[in-house]
């Protein structure tokens, strides 16, 4: 039976639109850095480059050598953790060139490093990027964290940050860090904006 994370993982990827206090734990993802306007064509290169590699580990089934573990699953989505470079933490204003972000796909607990690097050839031999060359695959523990869903577009999650700003406030809470993430749960490309769900989470701990 095909594991669906919508299904099977709805404490981590469909929270209602308010705020909640959630443990994350240890995952395993293909992650990529990068700098600058996410409407700049790096940015989307970098999305198709982890759904290559994420989508030639989901095959590998039909491949001669099934990894040892695999199972039958959706492909996770895209996620990033967002941070300002120095300069535009100093601005008044959103200035999208100085974003810092690092996106990512979730990866199945059966992928290993020699999964990884399988992943790599094939996509190398089917078409290669000069992306591909920085992808890692990491494993990243959130812990204790808040999130809320989003709706609508990416410009206005400022409106659903003091929300759960206002949640820490009450809970006795603070950010560990003010890099937050982002879960894309519709595609912005064929999505009206207002329509668009993301996740929103901060790391956390109790003061």
């Amino acid at each position: 039976m095909k594991h669906e994370w919508r299904k099977k993982e709805k404490e981590y990827y469909i929270p209602k639109q308010k705020p909640k206090l959630v443990e994350i734990p240890e995952f395993k993802f293909f992650t990529i850095n990068g700098r600058g306007n996410p409407n700049s064509e790096e940015f989307s290169e970098a999305i198709g480059v982890l759904y290559s590699l994420s989508y030639a580990v989901r095959m590998m089934h039909k491949s001669d050598n099934i990894p040892e573990g695999y199972f039958e699953y959706t492909v996770y989505p895209l996620e990033g953790l967002w941070d300002l470079t120095e300069k535009g933490k100093e601005l008044e204003y959103l200035d999208k060139n100085e974003l810092i972000y690092t996106l990512m796909i979730r990866q199945p607990r059966f992928v290993n490093d020699e999964v990884f690097n399988r992943a790599m050839k094939i996509v190398k031999r089917k078409k290669a990027h000069k992306l591909l060359d920085k992808v890692k695959f990491e494993s990243i523990k959130d812990s204790l964290s808040v999130q809320m869903l989003h709706i609508g577009p990416y410009d206005d999650e400022p409106i659903t940050f003091k929300i759960m700003q206002k949640f820490c406030d009450e809970n006795n809470l603070r950010l560990r860090t003010k890099v937050h993430r982002e879960i894309y749960l519709s595609d912005f490309r064929k999505t009206n904006p207002e329509k668009l769900k993301t996740v929103l989470r901060y790391k956390v701990e109790r003061i």
